[in-house]
């Protein structure tokens, strides 16, 4: 039997035009957006990043590599799909999830419900885990 793991994840995107910014798969108005290959979820990426970290299952830039056309415009939560398979084809369960957001111009509360139920669903866990 395998024990409880802790993973920690990170991601940060440069500013660039006009938004929306996409956080926790929801996409909330906003003069500028984040530049990124898929579509600059940070939140969901630093998530993806701890699961597979967790689990020692390498990162979301091995996984989906930024060089490979592919990806681009990828939806995060479909990639956080993907990340969550893996972590359970290597014999782990997400039982809970924590995840931090600096944002200094985007407000996060009128959409915080709406993350933390888009990521209880992809990761198959009660919203009160997320």
């Amino acid at each position: 039997m395998k024990g409880p793991r802790v993973g920690l994840g990170y991601d940060v995107h440069r500013l660039t035009g006009p938004g929306p910014v996409i956080l926790g798969g929801v996409s909330i108005e906003h003069p500028v957006g984040l530049l990124g290959t898929s579509d600059a979820d940070v939140a969901v990426h630093a998530l993806c990043d701890a699961l597979l970290g967790a689990a020692a299952l390498g990162d979301l830039g091995m996984l989906f590599p930024s060089d490979d056309e592919q990806w681009q415009g990828a939806n995060s939560m479909d990639l956080l799909a993907a990340c969550v398979q893996r972590v359970r084809g290597g014999g782990y369960d997400p039982g809970n999830v924590d995840i931090t957001i600096v944002a200094q111009s985007v407000r996060i509360a009128p959409h915080r419900d709406a993350m933390r139920s888009n990521i209880a669903v992809v990761l198959q866990i009660p919203i009160l885990n997320v």
